[in-house]
């Protein structure tokens, strides 16, 4: 297994218009925005994208966008998951995979499989899917949580789930991984504000939401990480902590829109029964991202 996946991904918004149609030339500047920041691949249809409220459609419509702005400058990664196996085989099985590098499948939430239903559900996907395959651990939103024994055996057995979405914020979890990983399978956080301690951990980058907004700052935090520069991608890391804490204060996608709209790179509409951050948390972030200075 080589490493396909690592560094900084960018679970990327979907803009929307006041109509609540999509707003496509606000998800160009978007993709332009990260990619000329240079970031390594970007993560469509996740949680920061409302996907689930998007239909069928326009989860087609959104993805050939993408792919076509992308133009294969960076890998594009796309979430398919669900709690429903089959229902997520038959997506897999229908869906045009040209120009998708891999896929994001969460862990089924609600049903609260034990861990003999969690290894067969991925391992379902694993043997359907015709592209690499990315786990997706949030236990906050899913009620559910992907052991670090559970990760370790789909990992060894299927050479086509190649990273972890680690969102637990178990350190203890996510260093067993990391410890008994094999070789070419990547540790991806899932949290902004803990990717420095993962990264010195030895996880393998991020799946971020902050990079929506300070895509340069934060893959050079993730790069001087690599390096093994701590202490300048540390003054990254405290350079946008307090704002990462403020785009989570409210609900997310809720707070990076809101931060986006303060950019001027998209519109601050989201779909029910997702609304607008509080105007305390928007003048916070307003007041920190008027006066943000980067340290590099």
């Amino acid at each position: 297994m080589q490493k396909k996946i690592r560094g900084t991904g960018v679970a990327i918004i979907t803009p929307f218009l006041r109509s609540g149609k999509i707003d496509y030339k606000s998800l160009a500047n978007l993709l332009e925005h990260i990619i000329v920041n240079k970031v390594d691949f970007v993560v469509a249809l996740g949680t920061t994208s409302e996907a689930v409220t998007l239909t069928k459609q326009e989860k087609e419509e959104v993805m050939d966008f993408i792919i076509t702005t992308v133009k294969g400058r960076v890998p594009v990664v796309m979430g398919i998951g669900g709690n429903n196996t089959q229902a997520v085989i038959d997506t897999i099985n229908t869906a045009d995979f040209e120009g998708i590098s891999a896929i994001l499948s969460v862990a089924p939430y609600y049903n609260k499989p034990n861990q003999t239903g969690m290894f067969q559900h991925f391992s379902a996907i694993a043997q359907a899917c015709p592209v690499d395959v990315i786990l997706y651990n949030v236990p906050g939103r899913t009620s559910s949580n992907i052991t670090a024994d559970t990760v370790l055996k789909l990992s060894n057995k299927y050479s086509n789930i190649i990273a972890v979405k680690e969102a637990s914020g178990d350190l203890n979890q996510i260093m067993d991984i990391i410890r008994n990983k094999p070789e070419g399978f990547s540790v991806l956080s899932g949290d902004d504000a803990l990717t420095y301690p993962m990264m010195a951990l030895g996880s393998d980058g991020v799946i971020s939401v902050v990079a929506n907004a300070y895509p340069a700052a934060f893959s050079a935090m993730v790069r001087l990480m690599f390096k093994k520069k701590y202490d300048d991608a540390l003054a990254v890391h405290y350079s946008l902590v307090d704002i990462i804490d403020q785009l989570f204060a409210d609900g997310n996608p809720a707070g990076i829109k809101a931060a986006l709209t303060i950019l001027g790179v998209s519109k601050n509409y989201l779909r029910l029964p997702m609304v607008p951050v509080n105007k305390m948390v928007y003048n916070n972030l307003k007041k920190l991202i008027n006066n943000y200075e980067t340290p590099l």
